[in-house]
């Protein structure tokens, strides 16, 4: 599909048919049981399934369908008919499998059972489960516990990732870094410095009370589908959408709701946002400075009128540092705001005005503001605005920032943190009489840059694809052979399944769909939300195999078979119970989780609480903090002549490293991953043409060869000097240096690249539908 322009859109809205076509074509590729429909008839409602994909509110109030495209997607990937087991892998060796896609290796379906590592044949071979145990205690117990890394993804339960994080500060270390350090690590780091809250402090209910939203770099239509039916509930209200995005996303442009009859007849579409704006590549700060400018501005005129836009009270009772903010924004010319940001002075000025005007705003941002090299100072503006009118800690009001994996964020709550001071623990060492070690452990940089160094010779992986997530993928695949221990915890095999240690495991374990029997009967998990709401959730599917064992039992299986004998862990009642657990976590963090266990099952989940919601500042200051940028773009590397700022991105036919499929509808890319999306006007400056096969090249002043081959230039609606490319692929062009000053958040959504040009022209059309399997012959 091509605009008149010649680049590639999506002529429909989000959602609509184009969103059961999709759902539609995962069923039949994976043969899902029909018991699958049961399951997403429970997803996301009070007493049910809890959706693996994102972490997006569970409301009291659910609709028919509370499920979205990529979470029916999820739900029937764990459930597949697919099984990966020993055979095959006695038909593969692992270098063999290095060189398949990474969708051709989820095709295999659901593993079955614990395999072991066989160097002499470079195969995985079946093990038992005692065997697995014992000989990873062996080997952990043979190592400084420093050496070794406890990594988990985002969809581990609380009480999985309450009880990992025990295992690793009882073994001896703090390093716990989780998906939360590639994607919003800069939110915890940003927010608990300048509110003193680590993570956002809107919830749910506070959608349907605002009357404007501001939204920075976050794909909903992708990402978050179920948020566009607040959205649009919004927008039918009234509430002005602002946007400022590189990329036009659809599922903020347009939607037309699957679940409303009328609207699926007609074909009825309500438009998301009332402003469009495509900044540049690390332009927000900029963007957000001339936002600030433009509201002391209108303040100065209201006061000559006797009234004021900013809320003058709580910024004399709540903040601290508004008078240097003030006098930097003031002293900011608009020329290089205009320069930096890529948007004109009109435009800020007018999306500027709607917050003038409006009462009760919400700053809702994703990973276009998070993975910079200046992060930090991003979000740190995006609540400087907020401030300035008062639009934290009102009904109605707040920041927002929208999380990825299911439990990501809960995940911290309980313990997994690399962060000591994040932790209790001296509840923990009284609670479980032990000495916790006290020193920082590594985040997922840190623990790329010891796995290069030789210093970490042991990683656990809790769920999710490691090596294919990370910056650096060529170094870093061929340091991760030097390590003595890996182990991987997983439903389905990934590449870094594929990438091994001397001595490696791979355990299959229960997805969050199958129902999880243990000794005192069905067992239920939990998980918060991206609004800090904790809920239940109770599978009834039969697992993929009698093999497998729960998340809770296999990090209990560890643990026991490296640690010393102590009473107070009961490692066998707590996989007995789940419920005992919870009750531990409770006792760990009593303001957040008490009576947890008589609140599992609250419709529309328990609200832990948020200090700066309260507007209780836990700053050093015990005020909300202003901060002055120290830049004003936040890229952390200059422009140069035939260098570009390359985004990678999601398509929506994936959910993080897993590739569903190779139709990105939603921006009328179909059949292949290896694009390269470019605006034409940057096609012919480059002396490039559509169609044309190229490689990309890192333009980071290092010295280090990166590279991607094979990319097909695509047209695409893009700012100038601005390119993008699929997330994982584009990796290997990201420099591990290349992150957030602060939180050490891989940059990946501005990282400088140039362009060379190959020999060849795509054979195929672009725009076909994909075909069969592009696994290698």
């Amino acid at each position: 599909m091509a605009q008149e322009d010649g680049t590639v859109h999506y002529d429909g809205p989000s959602g609509g048919w184009g969103s059961l076509r999709g759902i539609s074509s995962v069923f039949g590729k994976e043969w899902a049981t029909p018991l699958a429909i049961e399951t997403l008839m429970r997803q996301n409602k009070p007493g049910g399934f809890m959706c693996v994909s994102c972490s997006w509110a569970k409301p009291a109030s659910p609709h028919q369908f509370e499920f979205c495209e990529n979470g029916a997607k999820a739900t029937l990937w764990d459930l597949t008919s697919r099984r990966c087991t020993p055979d095959f892998f006695a038909q593969h060796t692992l270098a063999e499998l290095r060189g398949w896609k990474d969708y051709d290796l989820e095709q295999q379906g659901r593993l079955t059972h614990p395999l072991r590592y066989d160097a002499a044949t470079d195969r995985y071979l079946p093990c038992g489960w005692d065997e697995a145990f014992h000989a990873i205690g062996r080997e952990l117990r043979a190592l400084d516990p420093k050496s070794a890394v406890f990594y988990s993804s985002g969809r581990a339960s609380l009480e999985t990732s309450y009880l990992y994080a025990l295992f690793a500060r009882l073994y001896g270390h703090n390093n716990l870094p989780d998906s939360s350090n590639m994607c919003h690590e800069t939110t915890s780091v940003a927010l608990k410095q300048v509110i003193g809250a680590s993570v956002g402090t809107v919830v749910f209910d506070d959608l349907s009370s605002c009357d404007c939203m501001f939204f920075f770099g976050q794909n909903t239509g992708s990402n978050s589908p179920r948020f566009l039916h607040p959205l649009q509930e919004a927008a039918k209200r009234g509430v002005k959408i602002i946007t400022f995005n590189p990329v036009r996303e659809k599922g903020l442009e347009t939607f037309t709701n699957p679940q409303n009859p009328l609207e699926m007849l007609t074909g009825k579409e309500t438009r998301i946002s009332s402003q469009y704006h495509q900044v540049r590549p690390g332009g927000d700060i900029a963007v957000l400075m001339g936002l600030c400018k433009h509201v002391f501005a209108a303040d100065d005129a209201a006061q000559k009128k006797g009234r004021r836009v900013l809320d003058a009270d709580f910024l004399q009772s709540h903040t601290r540092g508004l008078a240097a903010f003030e006098a930097q924004v003031r002293a900011m010319p608009w020329s290089e705001i205009v320069a930096q940001s890529g948007l004109t002075r009109e435009a800020i000025e007018g999306a500027a005005q709607v917050y003038v005007e409006s009462d009760r705003t919400i700053g809702i941002y994703g990973m276009g503001l998070t993975q910079h090299a200046h992060g930090f100072e991003n979000i740190a503006m995006l609540v400087n605005l907020l401030l300035l009118k008062g639009n934290i800690g009102r009904d109605g009001t707040g920041i927002s920032p929208v999380r990825g994996h299911s439990n990501v964020q809960g995940q911290r709550t309980v313990g997994i943190s690399e962060k000591p001071e994040l932790v209790p623990l001296d509840k923990l060492a009284k609670q479980f009489g032990f000495k916790p070690p006290r020193d920082k452990g590594l985040n997922t940089v840190e623990t790329c840059e010891g796995i290069l160094s030789g210093k970490v010779r042991a990683f656990i992986g809790l769920g999710g694809n490691f090596v294919r997530a990370i910056p650096e993928r060529d170094r870093m695949e061929q340091a991760w052979t030097r390590m003595r221990l890996t182990v991987q915890v997983a439903t389905k095999l990934n590449r870094s399944h594929l990438v091994h240690g001397e001595v490696a495991y791979l355990l299959p374990c229960l997805s969050r769909a199958e129902e999880d029997i243990q000794a005192s009967g069905p067992q239920a998990v939990s998980m918060e939300d991206t609004f800090s709401c904790i809920h239940g959730s109770v599978a009834r599917r039969k697992p993929a195999s009698e093999h497998l064992r729960s998340e809770v039992a296999i990090v209990a299986g560890m643990a026991k078979a490296t640690l010393p004998l102590n009473n107070k862990v009961p490692w066998d009642d707590w996989v007995r119970d789940y419920a005992l657990i919870r009750d531990q976590i409770a006792e760990t963090y009593p303001d957040e989780f008490r009576d947890f266990n008589k609140r599992l099952f609250t419709p529309g989940g328990f609200y832990r609480g948020n200090s700066a919601r309260e507007r209780i500042w836990k700053t050093k200051s015990g005020k909300a903090e202003f901060t002055a940028p120290k830049t004003m773009s936040a890229t952390g590397f200059e422009d140069a002549p035939g260098r570009f700022r390359l985004i990678t991105m999601r398509s929506n036919d994936q959910f993080n490293t897993t590739i569903y499929g190779y139709s990105d509808r939603l921006r009328g890319i179909e059949g292949t991953r290896d694009v390269l999306l470019m605006n034409p006007g940057d096609i012919q400056r480059a002396g490039l043409r559509e169609g044309q096969v190229v490689s990309l090249l890192s333009d980071a002043e290092d010295g280090v060869d990166r590279r991607v081959h094979g990319l097909v230039v695509t047209p695409f609606s893009l700012p100038d000097g601005c390119i993008g490319g699929y997330y994982p692929e584009m990796n290997p062009l990201i420099p591990l240096s290349h992150h957030d000053e602060q939180s050490k958040t891989p940059a990946a959504k501005s990282v400088p690249v140039r362009i060379r040009a190959e020999d060849g022209i795509l054979r195929a059309p672009l725009r076909e539908p994909p075909g069969h399997s592009t696994r290698p012959a």
